[in-house]
């Protein structure tokens, strides 16, 4: 049902979902343990974000002399502008929002800067870089905000040069425009029409001097993305300190999505959820401890590999290991493992040679089957049964 939610959000670019606190407390303290000084001196941007909803920029704002911050910069998106509801196309409102469910926050309306005209229409912008109030210490009561020109998009001229501005990029990112959004970071989005075109941007901006440092939240799938997976190939991203069980709940603005399962109002639950960044944390350099292959094969937990062993592909060079758990310590050859490996991937350990999405080879599948059944996979062979494999990611030994 979270999928199906998710999925439904990404149709209807409904991506009002809003982080929970202790989530990004939990994510950001985990590259403040690793390296104190990992914001130090530098300017933080926190795009597609709403202060007044948001958490992030509550966050480090309260922070902002702990993580010794240079500069704290904020921007919301106008309401005008959100997929929320439109009105029906008439003569009169046709390419209109209807904007009727907007009310501005008490925050805005009790500002002196407050303007009715440009409340629904226009971006904001808030920035904290000095003690406004002159109590003594710089936090959230300091934030000085204005509206922007535009409406607030990240691909717009005027956002962007707040990018250029930046050194790190922290963010939960429209759903629906993650691609375009992480060539925006890349440095590699050119737009055309007032869209992102990525192309194989991403691809390129494996060597980008513009990429800038970030924390960021995406589905799992996007990381199996033609113009996404090389940068965690290359070692240009990965994933970070991770939602607990790899999911999360996050609030939502408009509608309770919230499920009976798992109840609880006003949010929806998202499974498959991950923090993708390029900034350094602990955990991704703690090597696994696993068992021989043989040792796997006696006592493994998994039945698909007690007393079984591995599978070997059909159409490619490398052996299937349905569980991260279950990589055999000892071998040295290409193993076909889950993409929530990411999640415990040590470079050090591993070397990723790729994902099946791109490596299957079809044809001896079509020569067998006659037909191909979906896009690029690997696949198995059981009792003269050929499996069909859910994506896969080539790795093997570091030695």
């Amino acid at each position: 049902m979270a999928n199906k939610n998710l999925s439904n959000a990404k149709n209807a670019k409904n991506d009002e979902f809003y982080t929970q606190l202790n989530d990004i407390q939990a994510e950001v303290n985990a590259y403040i343990d690793y390296n104190p000084d990992v914001f130090r001196g530098k300017t933080v941007l926190l795009p597609c974000d709403d202060p007044e909803w948001s958490n992030f920029t509550r966050f480090f704002a309260q922070n902002f002399e702990r993580f010794g911050l240079k500069k704290l910069i904020s921007t919301s998106y106008a309401a005008a502008a959100k997929n929320i509801s439109a009105t029906k196309d008439t003569k009169s409102t046709k390419g209109k929002r209807d904007v009727s469910w907007y009310l501005p926050s008490l925050f805005e309306q009790e500002s002196p800067q407050y303007d009715e005209e440009k409340t629904a229409v226009k971006g904001k912008i808030f920035v904290l870089d000095h003690d406004t109030n002159k109590n003594g210490k710089i936090d959230f009561e300091d934030l000085e905000w204005k509206y922007l020109e535009g409406d607030g998009d990240f691909r717009s001229e005027e956002v962007r040069r707040l990018r250029d501005e930046a050194d790190v990029i922290v963010t939960n990112p429209p759903f629906s425009l993650f691609r375009e959004f992480l060539a925006w970071i890349m440095g590699e989005c050119k737009v055309e029409s007032g869209k992102c075109k990525v192309g194989d941007g991403i691809l390129a901006a494996k060597n980008a001097k513009g990429a800038k440092e970030f924390l960021i939240i995406g589905n799992q799938n996007a990381i199996t993305y033609k113009d996404v997976f090389p940068l965690i190939m290359e070692n240009k991203m990965w994933l970070g300190k991770g939602f607990k069980g790899g999911a999360t709940h996050f609030i939502s603005k408009y509608t309770d999505y919230a499920t009976a399962g798992d109840h609880r109002a006003g949010m929806i639950r998202v499974s498959g959820v991950v923090w993708l960044t390029n900034l350094e944390h602990g955990r991704r350099h703690q090597p696994l401890r696993l068992m021989t292959m043989a040792e796997n094969i006696k006592f493994s937990k998994h039945k698909e590999v007690r007393g079984i062993g591995y599978m070997h592909y059909i159409n490619y060079d490398a052996i299937e290991v349905p569980f991260t758990d279950a990589i055999p310590e000892d071998y040295d050859g290409v193993m076909g493992v889950p993409i929530s490996f990411l999640d415990k991937y040590c470079p050090e350990q591993f070397e990723i040679i790729g994902i099946s999405l791109e490596l299957a080879n079809m044809q001896p599948i079509k020569e067998r089957l006659g037909k191909l059944n979906g896009g690029p996979r690997l696949y198995t062979e059981r009792n003269g049964q050929l499996i069909r494999q859910y994506e896969r990611i080539l790795i093997r030994h570091r030695r």
